[in-house]
């Protein structure tokens, strides 16, 4: 797939010159891209991470960027590696079967199934599935577990050609996708292609009020073209005749919503009170307002400042600091900042896929946790902030040292090996 500039600088909702700038986290290797030892002495691609927001819509995108078969080549992200989200989906499949009565004749598809970790669930239950995955590598565990995949992009083509060989689907599920394809216009006139009169789609996203009131920046990548806010898929979907019935609030990936979404002539499904909740909550937060997309840039500039300063700060007293996870998130935080191993000697991660290899861009080796209990690091800076308590909890044997954890996402902070707070950046700067 080739995306033209003509294309990249105009808005894919209300087709706006792309103009105003969200967030420039500067020039960046693939995220979720690991290097071999070989790999890392040969030329790495960087790619500009300039996110834009349009003024007449207020979508947030980005202008340039990789295109999916270069992301997804060789794709080393695996759901079922992480148990909180398995729990958190292990949840969804219980109340989706009772809430609408699947059964052995429902038809499943999933979109962006990856290693089959929702599906599995639904198989367990008798209930047919399919997923689309387009990254080989994951896809194939999928398989090794049963789950029938298709490996392609999913769009309004593929739709058709599903339709000819499965029929519409009763349920369609897109977890983390709806941002990472470009064309999200086709990719939503795919969904109602395949969509029976009456079924259901349920789409999950990182929401966009997170992003800014959090200052969540390290969620940008490449692989995400689209920060979405409600308002916006809603409209998305109005366009292509699909509305949104339902919406619910979590808490994962630092704050997402999961969408309810049906024909806009089905009259089985019923507006939502939680629909005009969302709005009104989105409103109050400023998300409708341009000044909240131009000021959001200034905040990561200084968020920047903040965990350069803590570096330099505990490296000129020679501190050992290690950090602790190696997902897309570090790797944007890490480039943007243009932390390397000066700063940071290693970082660990539990997915054997990365132990040994090295992160774009910065070059910080990966490897396996156990390396922390023989290098006693002063600092472990958690990089995956959604789960810091859980990894802090984890790791409290550090205190046999005295160590402590640093978090950088939504504000630097000291944390002791109990989970209290140490101290954050504006007291280190008093001291």
């Amino acid at each position: 797939m080739i995306l033209t500039n003509k294309i990249l600088n105009k808005c894919k909702l209300c087709n706006e010159p792309l103009e105003s700038t969200f967030a420039n986290l500067g020039t960046q290797p693939i995220c979720e891209k690991y290097l071999t030892v070989e790999e890392k002495y040969q030329k790495e691609t960087f790619y500009p991470l300039h996110v834009y927001f349009c003024k007449k819509c207020l979508l947030v995108q980005l202008r340039e960027s990789a295109t999916p078969e270069e992301i997804f080549k060789n794709y080393a992200y695996f759901s079922s590696h992480s148990k909180g989200w398995l729990k958190h989906i292990e949840v969804y499949t219980n109340k989706i079967i009772k809430k609408f009565n699947l059964n052995s004749e429902t038809k499943i598809v999933e979109i962006g199934s990856n290693d089959g970790y929702l599906l599995q669930y639904f198989l367990e239950k008798k209930i047919p599935v399919l997923g689309i995955e387009p990254a080989v590598n994951v896809a194939k565990e999928a398989l090794k577990k049963g789950v029938p995949t298709l490996i392609t992009f999913f769009n309004e083509e593929t739709s058709k050609e599903i339709l000819k060989k499965n029929g519409k689907a009763d349920l369609i599920i897109g977890n983390n996708i709806l941002a990472q394809v470009p064309d999200i216009n086709g990719f939503v006139k795919g969904l109602k292609n395949l969509l029976k009169p009456t079924g259901i789609i349920t789409i999950e996203f990182h929401h966009l009020l997170n992003l800014v009131k959090k200052n969540q920046f390290d969620t940008i990548s490449h692989e995400r073209f689209f920060y979405l806010s409600f308002f916006i898929v809603e409209k998305l979907f109005s366009n292509h005749r699909l509305k949104i019935f339902d919406v619910e609030e979590f808490s994962t990936h630092g704050g997402s919503l999961r969408i309810y979404a049906c024909h806009t002539n089905d009259k089985s499904k019923f507006l939502t009170s939680s629909v005009q909740e969302l709005k009104l909550k989105e409103i109050s937060n400023g998300m409708k307002k341009v000044s909240t997309y131009i000021s959001y840039g200034d905040k990561v500039k200084e968020t920047k400042r903040d965990i350069l300063n803590l570096f330099l700060n505990k490296k000129q007293k020679k501190k050992l600091i290690v950090g602790y996870g190696a997902h897309a998130e570090a790797h944007t935080l890490l480039n943007y900042c243009g932390i390397s191993t000066d700063f940071l000697d290693y970082t660990v991660d539990r997915n054997p896929y990365k132990q040994g290899k090295f992160i774009a861009g910065v070059h910080i080796p990966i490897v396996n946790p156990e390396i922390i209990s023989k290098s006693k690091p002063d600092y472990v800076v958690v990089l995956p902030w959604n789960i810091k308590m859980e990894i802090i909890k984890q790791m409290n044997y550090i205190k046999a040292w005295n160590g402590k954890f640093i978090v950088l996402i939504p504000e630097v902070k000291v944390y002791d090996s109990d989970g209290s707070e140490f101290s954050n950046s504006r007291k280190m700067r008093k001291t």
